[in-house]
């Protein structure tokens, strides 16, 4: 389309296309003039003017759209405000002729209304510029007004508002005319014009002074009178008309009064009308006479509802600050409202009063007020609480009676008490923590303000001062206890007032419906003194008549309320109250005849009452308890309620006889027995016995509305259950509609399990009831009776059971379908669903299609509108019901006629049923509805291009379907064939039109197609638009509207979050710089206000759609807009907070940093980092003076704790985000320089005093909720930058500059009133902090370590000491923390220590860098330093921390075992808090155990400690008695605390949960480690060989699942204590066995595994368990050992690689145990596993001897070589029983070494020299017999002869040096034969160095050794043949010397030969005298070159000699050394 498009209409495309789709093409092309002609060239636009004014005013005659007209009016005006102006005159006579026209047509209205529309959006756009032609134009529009229809009514009052906006104060002559005119159109039947008037009124106000002065009582009438009869857009409208109208009396815009002299009206005079409009509605005062005396009728919900919307926007249009000046004369005026008679003239009617009171404060109070203000409001409704309690209390306490008024005033002051406290609870609540000063400041006593209230004459009043007390509660947990208390003492006290007792009663009730939101709950001793006041109440309630019915219904209250703590506490009193249900009702059938006949109408009433309670408590039992309902209680629970159901039926009868008073009680009693049934599972009871009351119930009522009458009088024991979600405060309906809601609930869940003659004899009853009924009580019985049967049709459903058979369906069916043409709309969409619901529970094709045919025939034949809106809908759910597949044969014909009803024009509500039914075919029928979509995509366009845009349902249900088709679509839109261009742009046609509606539904259906568009076509869906219109969408006054938008920018930001926040700030700069301009005006002026004022200048240059998203979190309240708000920030927080660092801080900060109230801290913000970051791009007069104004006119609320919370949040993902993104975050040195680079980079650690600052602005919050989270910032901060060190100062870390900061955050953490969980978390950062090393002076230390130490006080002092306010299960949670904190700090010292202890003591060298880094601060601190802070506590600790792992090892049993837990409970948990207590345990086992471990094997078991003094029991009084140590002895105790560290550990390894975190599996790893580093713990564990068994099994298992290498090697440390504790055993029992034997020598064979057969089993042996796992870490990391891989057909050989590091070492240590393990067997045993040993252990070898660049032998080599030793020198070689099998063993492993070491080209990188090193250790360590034989010996010889002939000198220096070990072996039958076959090549090789002179050091090496090995052979040779051998050695040498003439030019490698030669010649000469001089004799030149090189050597200069002689020294040092030395 977009390429069809030029600047002018492209005339000839649109001739070409058909006559339908002529208005989608001319309005695209409208919506691309309105993008291009802004950016247009302006020469392009002048040169193009005539042609486009000439096609645009053309189609304002061609008969536009509603949204055509409006986008071509916009088009026009925006071509003269860029173009030439010469013609505007023109065309505004032109469309003036239009609107003057006398066509009344409706074919000529659309044009008219074009016109219309243009004239408004000239003077919109030029206002001024179009001079004096206003008058005319406004006259005529006037004019046209009298005698226009509603659409044309409208559409001109629009216009009117757009002129006057346009022209402001210019247009004053005809303000007057304009409000004449327009105020009667006020109260226009259609709702659409009121909606203009309003709109058109509220742009006049803001200039026409009148209005708000002499005018201001008449304005105020109107309004009332137009709110009567309206809907949801007239009541926004007008009550904003009539706030802002208010507002502006009050307080005028300085220059409208600066014109006029104005009389302001005074804020009595204002509030004072607008009262009258909320209590006498629209009759005003004027007629008020008469109808005062009568009474009058009351004033109509619209009317009230308009007139509180109204008074907030008086309030929010004057601000924050006004309301905090002038909050007690709001809160008493409004308070004065629902006080007045007018205002409660009926019950229900003072419940709706009182909400919208309620309303009005928590929308005023809510979100203008900043925390501080808000607590100041609270101290006001105090106040005004108290005030209203004395005159009450006057009245009551007044005996004489002369005060007679005051009865009134009491009944009125119930709804003042109500609304007050329901809004101080509010307000306590949204403060949560941050309250505590109300609560604390004894001058406004709130507590005891609001205790007062719960003595009230009232029951309403006292409820609501019960709920305020849980508000209490809840947002302070620590006053819940206290409360509780309190409550229980005056409820003792006051026994005898029934208002105490009832009041009272409440409160405890509320107070125990709150623990569930306080996590750290109440005492278990609480549950037990409620049941015994309970008791107590129901025991005494018959002895006094007076008070015996408020102490029924007080007892059951609590005992329901008790049934909420849940089943951990209910379970001690479940045979009481089992006891107390039972007693309640009658036990027989006999003993309910005999009662029928006794007591009077006041014992009835306690009776029906107390069963009515005990039923309730009942419900709250199974609905709070369900673990504790097994067939036994469930049983017993029947008894009562069968009763219950049979005396329901007697219920009538007593009534009769005993007065209709008893009515409510007997109502009571029915809904709680419903309410209890529907919870219990139907096949416990008799369902026939109940429906037939139910049925009773349903066709008995009497029509009522309920909507907005909830109230907690209506049912007390909604004090105590959940609040729904989304409602603020519970509102339970009156009792009447209740019991139907219950009824028709419990029929949906009986009626499935009741037979079906039963069925078809209720459905027969109920058509029956609709028959006999009439008028409006029919359409009443019918909608119960309706809302029954859905209910049962859902039921079945739910239950997959059927209808029944063809009579019941009959019946139904007829039921139903009488139904579908009724003229309640509701019952109409009750039928639908039923038969949509029917034809899915019947599921038969042949019923579907007959319905569906039936709904056919209807609608091709009924004109009426009802029928046809019932039988659309009736499609539409049988569709919904019966799903795509069931229904796919009708969906051709169902389509094909919505499709056709939606086009009827002449009824707007057929086409919006027929819509509707459609939008849930599409959605239903999912991809069989791909063939239909084009014709109903280009219907809803051509009906969004049509349809007026006042009949805003019929576009609501456009753009559902719209919504349904995109999804239909689905993927495929992002194709690019021509139709689904087609379609898309079609979508994006209709969302743009949607998008413009002035209804906020629609806009929210647009956002979410567009949404939905972005989700399967992204690059479609243009974000430069859509952004900037969602960020103007977040201010909107429609919660629905912001709804969408967030969660459409939720989605944005997971993918573009870049692109989204640059649009954002486009906008931002586009509102800043048009400030004054008017362009901005095209939003409503609330939006302005709103959008202009909080958003651009705060997101002016700084903080962007961020900020507004962050300000948003403090006003929103919807719990899912402030989950989609955290989504979002999330999201664009993941992408960009990494590149915007500095930003994201400063945002983080600004948030946290916000003290309660103080509007000013942003100001003060900002300078702060002017100073300390200059941020060049941000101009700071900008800022203040924006900042200036905005305070002025509506200070910004400082961000509340919630939204801090989520700051403090943010900042720890930072923290993590940065961590994963770059490692230079936490590099000072680096992060400097990388900024000195690019000084735009940002880099977290040059933020850090930043971290800290909000760490601990959080930390030490009023809000715990905040101090948690700046406690868990803090952690992260030390746990990520402990390590940073300072580069300017070496040797210390950068943290060390904040220790004050630290231990000051800690320290308020530590106080006696902190909450458990707090102080828990405290602990964990006080152990980070000391673990991390930062601070290395223990003076420094011990501020946080006394905190720590303050702790410890308080675990010792055991159970019960303390005043308890939490659970015990908070004080569990502190206490571990505590000693998981302390055994942390342990394992640090421990560790320090250990490593103190391990380095030798040195000299402090400050010149070695590399030192430094290794032992930071071992040079600062005594080796032991931090221990001497843990030491001293080490006795107590230690016992604690066993105590501690013996309740969690108690803890981990299995259910199975639950007898043997200790009945009174462990060291720090009681039995009733067990399920709290395993999640403490669970979280800090792990480090217990580790510090255990150490304590114990540092101790030696504790022995030390046990000696010196046997443990006082008071020191420990929480452990158990009997365990103390006189009784036991050592090994007794070392026994026990093996098995409890073992299990403890076993138990965990066998199954680690994967939510446990990896410390924990490393901590117990550990644990194990040091444990078995103990020789007692090794003792145990050899001699219970299955333990060890086990424990290698185990970890086996662990390898399995755990992956990271740390986990791998503790793992192989853990096994190798194992083997080494089994060997050590072993060794033992051998020695004591041989010393027995005598020192026989065959005596041991038998001893270790496998015995003499040499067999292993598996389970038992510990040698398999371990080489189990072994075998499967080698194979995990070097795969190419196990040969099945290499068998299977698709192997690749892959080529041997250098392991990483760790994996490395972890093969390194595996292949060191495997060397071991054959010591652990017998001979026989062990050739069992020697062939899988040695088959492994060469296998490494080979995998791993890979050359390396520096020639280091890689760690598995050397582990491989050492096993090799460690086996082939084994005792085992001497043993003869297996001597032929351990021959074959060793011969087959060197062969195989000697395989794997042949030259190969596929291993060019094969490690030679270590497979030379192998051979040679092989030659080495057995003996001749077994490698002598003739093929090894070729082979080795071949592998030293490639050796020697490497080209690598480094091989060849390490060949020479293995042969000399070969050479000197004591053995001569084993050298000989290799001196003889390798010493020639030998000599050969060194003669040739003559020719060629070494060139490297390495080569020069190499020379040195061989000439070595030449010197020993000389050594080694026998007399006779020295001379044969000098000859060969001593020619070589002198061959190396350089004449006296080359010396000087030769290079310095060669002279190294040169002297190197000369002293070895000096040696030697003196060594062999006689036959050195036969060889020098008998060659005369060598003599001459010896001579000659002597003399040189002396004639040169002494010190020259030495710094020659020094030279060569240097030369000769790289002789290589192995890391470890193998021979």
């Amino acid at each position: 389309m977009e390429l069809a498009h030029s600047l002018l209409l492209n005339e000839d495309a649109l001739a070409q296309i058909t006559e339908a789709k002529r208005p989608v093409f001319i309005f695209e092309w409208l919506r691309f003039l309105d993008k291009v002609l802004v950016a247009a060239n302006k020469v392009d636009v002048k040169e193009k003017q005539k042609k486009l004014v000439e096609q645009l005013t053309g189609l304002i005659s061609s008969a536009p759209g509603p949204p055509t007209r409006k986008l071509l009016a916009k088009n026009l005006a925006t071509l003269y405000s860029i173009g030439d102006t010469f013609t505007v005159f023109q065309t505004l006579d032109k469309c003036n002729d239009i609107i003057k026209s006398k066509d009344d047509t409706p074919a000529y209205l659309p044009t008219k209304l074009a016109a219309v529309a243009c004239v408004g959006a000239f003077y919109e756009k030029m206002g001024r510029m179009l001079g004096s032609s206003f008058p005319d134009t406004i006259n005529n529009l006037l004019k046209a007004l009298k005698s226009a229809e509603s659409q044309g009514r409208g559409e001109i009052l629009l216009s009117l508002q757009k002129v006057l906006s346009g022209l402001g104060g210019a247009a004053a002559s005809c303000h007057r005319d304009i409000y004449k005119n327009a105020r009667s159109l006020l109260t226009d039947r259609s709702m659409a014009v009121r909606c203009a008037v309003a709109k058109c009124l509220l742009e006049l106000q803001n200039e026409a002074v009148f209005m708000w002065t002499t005018e201001l009582e008449n304005v105020a009438t109107l309004c009332f009178k137009a709110l009567e009869g309206s809907n949801y857009g007239v009541r926004v409208a007008v009550s904003k008309l009539l706030g802002t109208v208010m507002a502006t009396a009050l307080m005028p815009k300085q220059a409208a009064v600066m014109r006029q002299n104005v009389k302001r009206a005074t804020l009595e005079e204002v509030l004072e009308l607008m009262a009258t409009g909320f209590l006498r509605g629209g009759s005003g005062f004027l007629k008020s006479g008469g109808e005062m005396l009568k009474g009058g009728a009351s004033v109509s919900r619209e009317v009230r509802v308009g007139v509180t919307q109204a008074y907030v926007v008086f309030v929010t249009t004057l601000g924050g600050q006004w309301l905090e000046r002038n909050f007690a004369t709001f809160l008493s005026h409004v308070l004065d409202l629902v006080s007045h008679p007018r205002a409660t003239q009926t019950h229900v009617e003072a419940v709706y009063s009182r909400r919208c009171v309620s309303f009005m404060l928590r929308a005023t109070l809510g979100g203008l007020l900043g925390e501080k203000a808000q607590i100041a409001a609270g101290k006001e409704i105090c106040q005004a609480i108290s005030k209203q309690m004395r005159a009450v209390e006057a009245v009551v306490n007044d005996t004489s009676g002369e005060n007679k008024a005051g009865a009134a005033d009491v009944s009125a002051s119930q709804h003042v008490m109500v609304c007050a406290l329901k809004e101080l609870g509010s307000l306590v609540q949204s403060l949560s923590a941050t309250a505590s000063p109300l609560i604390q400041e004894p001058s406004i006593g709130l507590l005891e303000t609001v205790t007062s209230v719960l003595l009230h004459p009232s029951m309403a009043a006292r409820l609501a001062a019960a709920w305020c007390l849980r508000c209490v509660a809840v947002a302070l947990p620590y006053q819940l206890t206290p409360l509780l208390d309190r409550c229980a003492e005056r409820i003792n006290n006051l026994k005898s007032s029934p208002e105490a007792v009832s009041g009272y009663s409440f409160a405890m009730a509320a107070l125990l419906g709150g623990v569930h939101q306080c996590p750290l709950g109440i005492p278990h001793s609480k549950g037990k003194l409620v049941v015994s006041i309970a008791e107590d109440l129901l025991r005494t309630a018959a002895q006094n008549s007076r008070l015996s019915l408020q102490r029924t219904q007080a007892g059951w209250l609590l005992l329901g309320a008790l049934m909420t703590l849940g089943p951990s506490l209910v379970r001690y009193h479940l045979p009481k109250m089992l006891l107390l249900w039972r007693n309640v009702f009658p036990r027989s059938q006999k003993e309910l005849e005999a009662e029928k006949a006794r007591g009077d109408s006041f014992t009835w009433q306690v009776t029906l009452e107390g069963r009515a309670g005990a039923l309730c408590a009942m419900r709250s039992f199974v609905a709070h308890c369900p673990e504790l309902l097994t067939e036994d209680v469930i049983r017993r629970l029947m008894t009562p309620i069968e009763c219950a159901m049979t005396m329901m039926s007697h219920v009538p009868a007593i009534i009769k006889v005993h007065g209709a008073h008893l009515k409510a009680s007997a109502a009571m009693v029915r809904l709680r027995l419903y309410d209890i049934l529907a919870l219990l599972p139907p096949k416990t009871y008799e369902g026939s016995k109940i429906i037939f009351q139910l049925i009773i119930q349903l066709s008995l009522l009497q029509p009522n509305s309920a909507s907005g009458s909830g109230a907690l009088e209506h049912d007390p024991s909604s004090i105590y259950l959940r609040v729904p979600v989304g409602e603020a405060i519970p509102g339970p309906l009156p009792l009447g509609v209740s019991v139907i809601d219950a009824s028709v609930a419990l029929f949906g869940v009986v009626f499935p399990h009741v037979s079906f003659k039963h069925r078809l004899q209720m459905l027969d009853h109920f058509a029956e009831c609709i028959k006999q009924a009439k008028g409006v009580r029919q359409q009443a019985v019918q909608l119960n009776i309706f809302t029954a049967v859905l209910s049962a049709l859902k039921g079945l459903a739910e239950n997959k059971s059927t209808l029944g058979p063809e009579e019941v369906r009959k019946s139904a069916l007829a039921l139903v379908m009488g139904a579908l043409d009724n003229p309640n709309p509701i019952l109409r969409c009750a039928a639908g669903e039923a038969l949509g619901r029917m034809a899915q529970v019947v599921g038969e094709a042949t019923f579907i299609a007959r319905m569906a045919q039936y709904s056919f025939d209807k609608l091709k034949s009924a004109r009426d509108v009802v029928s046809r809106t019932g039988h659309s809908l009736a499609l539409g759910c049988l569709h919904r019901y019966v799903g795509g597949i069931g229904s796919g044969q009708h969906l051709k014909t169902s389509v094909s006629i919505l499709l056709a009803l939606a086009q009827d024009g002449s009824s707007h509500e057929v086409q919006t049923w027929a819509l509707h039914s459609l939008a849930l075919i599409v959605d239903s029928s999912g991809p069989m509805y791909r063939g239909y979509v084009e014709p109903t995509l280009s219907l809803v366009l051509t009906l969004l291009l049509t349809v007026p845009p006042s009949h805003t349902e019929v576009h609501q249900c456009l753009g559902r379907c719209l919504g349904a088709l995109i999804t239909t679509v689905g993927p495929e839109l992002q194709g690019n064939g021509a139709t689904i261009s087609t379609i898309r742009s079609s979508c994006l046609v209709g969302c743009a039109i949607m998008q413009d509606h002035s209804d906020s539904l629609v806009q929210a259906a647009a956002i979410s197609c567009l949404q939905q568009l972005h989700m399967f076509a992204p690059r479609h869906v243009n974000l430069s638009s859509l952004v900037p219109c969602l960020c103007v969408h977040l201010c909107s006054s429609h919660l629905l509207l912001r709804r969408a938008a967030v969660a459409c920018l939720r989605q944005l930001a997971q993918r573009e979050a870049a692109e989204v926040c640059e649009y954002a700030m486009s906008l931002a700069k586009r509102a800043g710089d048009s400030k004054d301009s008017t362009t901005i005006s095209e939003y409503s002026p609330l939006v302005l206000t709103r959008t202009f004022s909080v958003q651009p200048r705060l997101l002016n240059r700084t903080t962007g759609l961020e900020g507004v998203l962050f300000g948003m979190l403090d006003r929103e309240t919807d719990r899912k807009l402030c989950s989609d708000i955290h989504d979002t920030l999330g999201h664009m927080l993941s992408s960009l907070a990494v590149e915007k660092l500095s930003h994201w801080l400063k945002l983080c900060k600004d948030v946290l940093a916000a003290t309660t109230g103080d509007s000013t801290t942003y100001c003060k913000m900002g300078k702060d980092e002017e100073d300390s970051e200059k941020k060049d791009e941000m101009d700071d007069d900008i800022m203040f003076t924006a900042l200036g104004e905005e305070n002025k006119t509506k200070p910004s609320v400082a961000p509340r704790w919630v939204t801090r919370v989520f700051a403090a949040d943010c900042l720890c993902r930072i923290i993590l985000l940065c961590e994963n993104a770059d490692k230079t975050h936490f590099d000072l040195a680096a992060a400097r320089s990388a900024q000195a680079k690019n000084p735009k980079g940002d880099l977290l650690v040059l933020h850090l005093s930043d971290l800290i600052r909000m760490a601990f602005m959080a930390a030490t919050d009023h809000s715990n909720q905040l101090r948690m989270a700046g406690l868990q910032a803090l952690e992260d901060i030390i746990k990520k930058f402990a390590s940073v060190p300072e580069p300017e100062f070496p040797g210390h870390v950068i943290l060390e500059q904040y220790q004050a900061n630290v231990g000051a955050a800690l320290r308020p953490a530590f106080s006696p009133d902190t909450p458990s969980d707090i102080t828990a978390k405290a602990c964990q950062v006080c152990s980070t902090w000391i673990g991390s090393g930062v601070v290395s002076d223990l003076n420094d230390l011990r501020r946080v370590h006394n905190l720590l130490l303050s702790s410890l006080d308080k675990v010792q002092a055991g159970k019960g000491s303390s005043s308890q306010l939490y659970s015990e299960s908070a004080t569990t949670m502190e206490k571990l923390a505590v000693l998981k904190a302390w055994a942390e700090v342990y394992v640090v010292a421990m560790k320090i220590k250990k490593e103190a202890e391990s380095k030798p003591a040195k000299p402090v060298r400050s010149g070695d860098d590399e030192d430094d880094e290794d032992d930071l601060g071992t040079d600062v601190l005594p080796p032991d330093s931090l221990i001497t802070l843990v030491q001293p506590e080490l006795p107590s600790l230690s016992r604690l921390w066993l105590a501690m792992l013996q309740d969690y090892a108690l803890l981990t049993l299995p259910a199975e075992f639950s007898s043997q837990l200790p009945p009174d409970g462990g060291a720090f948990y009681t039995p009733e808090t067990i399920d709290t207590a395993r999640l403490h345990y669970r979280n800090s086992w792990a480090p217990v155990l580790h510090a255990v471990a150490l304590w114990l094997s540092s101790t030696g078991f504790g022995g030390a400690e046990e000696s010196e003094e046997p443990p006082a029991p008071s020191r420990a009084p929480g452990l158990p008695q009997g365990v103390s140590a006189t009784t036991k002895t050592f090994e007794e105790l070392v026994k026990d605390r093996m098995h409890l560290m073992l299990g403890v550990s076993i138990e965990f390894l066998c199954f680690p949960r994967p939510e446990e975190p990896i410390e924990h599996v490393m901590s117990c790893l550990q644990a194990l480690c040091t444990l078995l580093d103990s020789p007692c713990a090794k003792t145990h564990i050899a001699e219970d060989q299955l333990l060890a068994v086990e424990l290698l099994n185990v970890l086996h298992r662990l390898l399995l699942t755990r992956d990271p290498p740390a986990v791998q090697l503790q793992v192989t440390a853990v096994v190798q204590e194992t083997i080494r504790a089994a060997l050590d055993h072993l060794r033992q029992q051998r020695t004591s066995q041989g010393k027995e034997e005598g020192g026989e020598k065959d005596s041991q064979s038998t001893l270790g595994e496998g015995g003499d057969t040499g067999e292993l089993l598996p389970g038992k042996s510990l040698v398999f368990a371990a080489m189990e796992l072994l075998v499967f870490i080698l194979v995990r990391h070097l795969p190419q050992l196990n040969t099945r891989v290499k068998e299977s057909p698709s192997h690749v050989p892959l080529r041997p690689q250098r392991l990483p590091e760790e994996s490395a070492r972890l093969v390194a240590n595996t292949v060191s145990i495997l060397a071991e393990l054959p010591s652990l067997c017998s001979p026989a045993g062990s050739m069992t596993i020697l062939p899988t040993v040695l088959f492994l252990i060469t296998g490494v070898l080979r995998e791993t001897a890979v050359k390396t660049g520096d020639n280091s032998v890689p760690l598995p080599v050397s582990a491989a070589l050492q096993g090799i030793k460690t086996i082939i020198t084994s005792p085992l070689a001497r043993v003869e029983s297996t001597q032929t099998q351990w021959t074959g063993l060793v011969r087959s492993s060197l062969a195989s070494v000697l395989e794997y070491s042949q030259p190969d080209e596929s291993r060019p990188d094969m490690d030679e020299v270590s497979m030379l090193t192998a051979i040679t250790l092989f030659l080495l360590s057995a003996s001749n017999e077994i490698v002598g034989v003739t093929v090894l010996q070729k082979g080795c010889m071949d592998r030293f002869r490639n050796g020697l002939n490497s080209s690598d000198p480094w091989v060849q220096a390490r060949c020479y040096q293995l042969l000399l070990s070969v050479f000197q072996h004591s053995s001569r039958a084993l050298s000989t034969p290799y001196i003889h076959a390798l010493a020639p090549l030998m000599v050969e090789k060194l003669k040739a160095v003559e020719c060629s002179r070494p060139g490297t050091a390495a080569e020069l090496q190499a020379v040195q050794e061989g000439i070595r090995v030449l010197e020993n052979l000389v050594g080694m040779g026998e007399e006779q043949n020295r001379v044969q051998l000098l000859a060969l050695l001593v020619p070589t040498l002198i061959s190396y010397l350089l004449d006296e003439n080359a010396i000087s030019s030769a290079p310095q490698v060669s002279k190294g030969l040169h002297d190197f030669a000369l002293q070895n010649l000096m040696r030697i000469g003196p060594l062999y005298p006689a036959a050195f001089k036969t060889v020098i004799g008998a060659a005369p030149e060598l003599k001459t070159r010896l001579e000659s090189a002597i003399r040189a050597n002396q004639a040169s200069s002494k010190a020259k000699a030495a710094a020659r002689q020094a030279q060569p020294a240097v030369q000769a040092a790289p002789t290589i050394k192995l890391k470890t030395s193998f021979f």
